[in-house]
């Protein structure tokens, strides 16, 4: 192991690995705060549920529509600064939107602000890691960050057990600083000892690929995919402490512990998706359409259980595969268009239509309830999952990039 370690290629994908996967960690616990929270903001009259929908459709929108502007800006602007402030700045909104919580209009700007700023990380870190490891590190850098990203729903959960609700945002905001402060500050050591770069194209030289490149690496379909898990892995997961309460009769701090180990095991989902792509000899279609399939079937007996706790365990499992299909796409797909030039905005397009579709659902799943009720929704993601079973059936023997 010592011996490893003292790799230059494995030490600098390590520490890369490290402060990435710590950065996005902080990133979606922010981003899981108000789901946590909302049962408590709900009860003690803070806001009303419709008050909460609003909020979660306008971060999404601004946090699709910064994915797409900051993936492009990404490939122009190192990550350390893109990270670094993107960081800082969704802390500060967070403190906005506590502290003027009886502005409704405060706390739309605030919150959508939030979703801004946040955005100006993943795409650039995507690039940061393809450009300075190598093909394998940067596939095991991005498992990692995935896995940690996914650890932000039960450490929120675990927040919202313990703290009032601006308490909860108040923390996040502090996390958030701390840890923009930190990639400035380490990133810019990396590069005093050269293990990052930031590849440059000067005016003579032509651009390494363009988009055409990315029509040949099934782009359209895996933009489809984009859209369908975004639903699933974003809204739904949002929706999920709302769900335990509303639907399964928990009160809102159980339906907060609920919510936390429900998403921790959720949090798995990238490592098991990974080996499951192994054990199917590393086919990403196969695997996207077992996870489809399998996640189709949960929602279906979800449908049909009516005990809480068994009603829990469908959904989680649904979600799982939902997610095993969404972790091909980000840590398999992502990394893998290095040699085209266009990671970071290619990664912040499919995260652009993956959070838009996000938040279009979330505006109308709480209307969804009032109308078809929780039974008609969970068909409503039931009939997606088919949709996404669709989408990933082999049209042709050719294999993908990558398989």
């Amino acid at each position: 192991m010592k011996r490893l370690i003292t790799n230059n290629e494995t030490k600098k994908a390590l520490w890369l690995g490290i402060i990435c996967s710590l950065s996005y960690l902080v990133v979606y616990i922010a981003r899981n705060i108000l789901s946590a929270v909302t049962p408590q903001m709900v009860e003690d009259g803070s806001f009303t549920a419709e008050n909460v929908g609003t909020f979660s459709s306008a971060f999404f929108t601004c946090y699709a529509i910064g994915q797409l502007i900051n993936g492009i800006v990404g490939d122009k602007i190192k990550a350390k600064y893109m990270m670094g402030f993107g960081l800082i700045l969704a802390g500060v909104a967070n403190v906005v939107f506590t502290q003027f919580s009886s502005y409704k209009i405060a706390t739309v700007l605030s919150y959508s602000a939030l979703g801004f700023f946040l955005s100006m990380i993943y795409a650039p870190m995507t690039r940061l890691v393809a450009e300075n490891t190598t093909s394998v590190y940067a596939t095991r850098c991005s498992v990692g960050y995935s896995f940690a990203a996914l650890l932000g729903s039960p450490i929120a959960g675990l927040f919202a057990i313990f703290l009032t609700w601006q308490g909860v945002f108040n923390l996040g905001s502090a996390l958030l600083v701390i840890m923009g402060v930190s990639c400035l500050a380490l990133f810019t050591s990396f590069e005093k000892k050269g293990y990052i770069k930031s590849r440059q194209v000067s005016k003579d030289e032509k651009p390494v690929g363009n988009v055409k490149d990315l029509f040949k690496r099934q782009i359209v379909k895996f933009t489809i995919i984009s859209i369908l898990t975004g639903v699933i892995r974003t809204t739904v997961v949002f929706w999920m402490p709302t769900f335990f309460s509303d639907k399964l009769g928990f009160s809102p701090q159980s339906s907060a512990a609920v919510f936390t180990v429900a998403t921790l095991i959720i949090s798995f989902c990238t490592l098991i998706a990974v080996a499951i792509y192994e054990l199917l000899g590393r086919n990403m279609d196969l695997t996207i359409l077992l996870s489809f399939s399998m996640s189709a079937v949960f929602f279906l007996a979800l449908y049909f259980v009516n005990h809480p706790i068994l009603s829990v365990i469908c959904m989680v499992l649904a979600i799982m595969c939902s997610n095993f299909a969404a972790s091909m796409l980000w840590s398999c797909y992502c990394p893998s268009l290095a040699d085209t030039g266009l990671v970071s905005s290619a990664t912040g397009f499919l995260d652009f239509v993956s959070y838009m579709s996000a938040s279009v659902a979330s505006a109308m799943f709480m209307g969804a309830v009032d109308s078809i009720g929780w039974s008609g929704l969970i068909l409503v993601w039931f009939a997606i999952m088919v949709v996404g079973i669709v989408i990933s059936l082999p049209l042709r023997r050719k294999k993908t990039e990558g398989e």
